[in-house]
C-alpha cells in the first residue's frame, strides 16, 4: 500500500457525511490508498467566525450568494487545518472532501511543485486539459471544486499565508492569479459524487452537474 498521508474531511456527527466518507475510503482501498477521516470544522463544533479571527483569517470573503456563510467558512477552516497538518508533517498529503470518489490511480510519485488538482470539475463550465499527466491548471482559473488535491508543505504554507489576506470559499481561493504555479493531473483520478450539500444554498447548487430532483440541501 501507498504510505502517503491521505485525509477525507468528514462531518463526524452527520450520518450522511460519514456514509459518503466511508465510500471515499473504500474507493481509495481499491487503488492502494489508505484514507483516514479528518474531523471537519462545523458551526456545531466551533464558532467559525471566532475561530477564523483567532487564526487572523478575514471572513468577509465568505459572504456571497452561493453559500451559507458559516458553513462555507467552516469548510475553508477544515482545509486550512489540513494545510497546517501538511506543514507540520513536512510531507506531501492528499486532501479529499467527503463526497470524493477515487476512480483511478493517484499519481503519488508524480513530481509537482506545490499543489496538484486531481478532481474532475464538478460544476459549471470547464476546459479539458490538452496534455496527460501533470500540467498547468487549465480546467478553470481556480480549483474546479476542492474535492481532491495533493499538496506539498511549500504549497500549504503559501496558502496559509495568503489566507490572512484574502480568504474566500476554498475552491475559488485557490486560483491562478494568487497562485500561478497551480498544476493539474489529467485524466482526473478523483470525482465528486454528490447527492447533497451542507454548504451551498439553492442558488449555488443550480450550477452543479449532479443537481436535480434527488439533490438535497441539508
Amino acid at each position: 500500500n501507498i504510505t502517503m498521508k491521505s485525509f477525507v474531511i468528514t462531518i463526524m456527527d452527520n450520518e450522511r457525511s460519514v456514509q459518503v466518507a466511508d465510500r471515499c475510503i473504500a474507493s481509495g482501498k481499491k487503488f492502494g490508498i489508505d484514507i483516514e477521516k479528518f474531523s471537519a470544522v462545523t458551526p456545531k463544533t466551533h464558532d467559525p467566525v471566532k475561530y477564523a479571527e483567532s487564526l487572523d483569517i478575514p471572513t468577509d470573503g465568505f459572504k456571497e450568494i452561493y453559500s451559507r456563510y458559516e458553513n462555507c467558512l467552516s469548510a475553508f477552516l477544515s482545509h486550512y487545518l489540513l494545510w497546517e497538518k501538511c506543514v507540520n508533517l513536512n510531507e506531501q498529503v492528499l486532501i479529499l472532501e467527503h463526497d470524493a470518489v477515487i476512480v483511478n490511480n493517484i499519481p503519488v510519485f508524480a513530481g509537482f511543485k506545490h499543489l496538484l488538482n486531481l478532481g474532475e470539475p464538478s460544476y459549471g463550465r470547464a476546459r479539458q486539459p490538452m496534455m496527460l499527466g501533470v500540467g498547468p491548471l487549465t480546467s478553470k482559473q481556480y480549483l474546479p471544486g476542492a474535492h481532491g488535491y495533493m499538496i506539498q508543505p511549500s504549497g500549504a504554507k503559501m496558502l496559509m499565508d495568503r489566507a490572512q489576506l484574502t480568504a474566500m470559499p476554498t475552491d475559488v481561493f485557490i486560483n491562478k492569479t494568487n497562485f500561478p504555479w497551480l498544476e493539474e493531473y489529467y485524466p482526473w483520478p478523483v470525482k465528486a459524487v454528490d447527492s447533497f450539500t451542507t454548504i451551498q444554498n439553492k442558488h449555488g447548487c443550480a450550477a452543479k452537474h449532479n443537481y436535480g430532483a434527488t439533490y438535497e440541501i441539508i
